[in-house]
């Protein structure tokens, strides 16, 4: 009973400590977890703060940083250092006025798992910025970046297995490094940028991918080539796509969301740009061009659950039972696409 006593006592000094010890204008709240409430955490929210808040010191065990909407220009290795910040796995960057960031700025953050720099005014990002980082989820929405090169998640001095120049949609293979570890990234969120072609991220294990509201004209053949983890694709709002190639979506054999909804210049697509989609489940289009779908869907997208097509009409893999609107017979004798509007197919 003593000890138990002991080490809430404890505890209780710890917490007490990292509030003590809040920045001004920063709001530091200490989470506890495990056996006892034996492990804790310190969340720091500084956010509105004002842009001479960074660099700030936080408490040793912080893992979350709030530092968005502080008119922040520049990140530099100067800011993001100190006891604190090594224990750092989440920090906020959104909604600042980020024109730069230093190549070393985030390299002292060896633990950092999230990164959100949504909402700010990136052009570009340089080489390494982002390498010898454990980033899982990295959001790049509503900058202004015209290319994403993979190399911004490796080291320089190491090959960069592919380098896109999406200004001119220019595409510039160089060899692979044996020895080159990949970046870990899940999550990419690109929505909201000044992108002319899908960026290549070959071999990145991402699963969340989004490329909404892009000045993306076309999707080129092999456009996600070797993203075989990916899951989720969105490609919503893309004012200018007109045309998806065949195959370009043939290595996405985990894909089960696609998201090309509000593309209204997108007016058809062939059979064929659904091959190797063996696993996608819902495929929207709403408020897109295309009016029509093949009637051979299914035989290409054999786990297809849904589509959305056009405003309030959906459609439904079932099995073959009494008449209802319209079925659409596929090589599968006991299993229809069942839509609730009729003419919608060719």
């Amino acid at each position: 009973m003593s000890t138990l006593l002991c080490v809430n006592t404890f505890l209780m000094f710890l917490i007490v400590s990292a509030v003590r010890g809040c920045h001004p204008g920063c709001h530091c709240e200490v989470e506890s977890f495990g056996l006892f409430s034996s492990f804790s955490f310190t969340k720091v929210d500084c956010s509105g703060a004002g842009p001479d808040v960074a660099p700030v010191p936080i408490p040793l065990d912080t893992s979350f940083l709030d530092l968005s909407s502080n008119s922040i220009r520049t990140v530099t290795d100067s800011m993001l250092t100190g006891p604190g910040y090594t224990t750092l796995t989440s920090l906020d960057l959104s909604a600042n006025l980020i024109s730069e960031i230093n190549d070393k700025a985030f390299s002292k953050l060896r633990y950092l798992e999230s990164l959100d720099l949504s909402h700010n005014s990136l052009e570009k990002l340089t080489s390494g910025c982002f390498s010898g980082l454990p980033l899982a989820e990295v959001d790049l929405s509503n900058n202004r970046l015209q290319e994403l090169r993979l190399d911004v998640f490796m080291a320089k001095g190491h090959k960069r297995p592919v380098s896109v120049d999406v200004s001119n949609n220019r595409v510039t293979m160089v060899s692979r490094n044996p020895q080159m570890s990949p970046p870990n990234l899940h999550s990419l969120t690109l929505a909201g940028n000044q992108l002319y072609s899908v960026p290549r991220l070959h071999g990145i294990p991402v699963q969340y991918l989004n490329l909404d509201r892009n000045p993306i004209s076309s999707i080129q053949k092999d456009s996600f080539a070797e993203l075989k983890d990916l899951v989720h694709l969105s490609l919503n709002s893309l004012p200018q796509l007109t045309a998806i190639q065949p195959h370009s979506f043939r290595d996405l054999s985990n894909l089960q969301v696609l998201n090309l909804s509000n593309n209204t210049g997108l007016t058809s697509l062939s059979p064929e740009v659904f091959l190797g989609l063996a696993s996608l489940q819902e495929l929207d289009l709403s408020n897109s061009g295309v009016n029509s779908l093949p009637n051979n869907i299914l035989s290409h997208l054999p786990s297809l659950r849904r589509i959305t097509l056009r405003e309030n009409v959906n459609c439904w893999r079932t099995k073959k039972q009494e008449q209802f609107h319209r079925h659409i017979e596929q090589t599968n004798s006991d299993e229809v696409l069942t839509c609730d509007a009729t003419g919608i197919f060719l």
